[in-house]
């Protein structure tokens, strides 16, 4: 949660995107694109956004 400092980064948000790093998933579905578009995996994958 600590590189993301200059975005607030919520409990759910931080779960989704170690679950993510831990089973190599680059695709997520969700409504909160401004977040996800700037959270990376492993430091510089950035996720595939699947939702509205």
């Amino acid at each position: 949660m600590s590189k993301y400092n200059d975005r607030p980064m919520d409990f759910a948000d931080a779960s989704l995107v170690a679950l993510a790093e831990r089973l190599s998933l680059t695709k997520i579905f969700t409504v909160d694109r401004n977040d996800f578009s700037t959270y990376r995996i492993g430091r510089k994958t950035p996720f595939t956004i699947i939702g509205p």
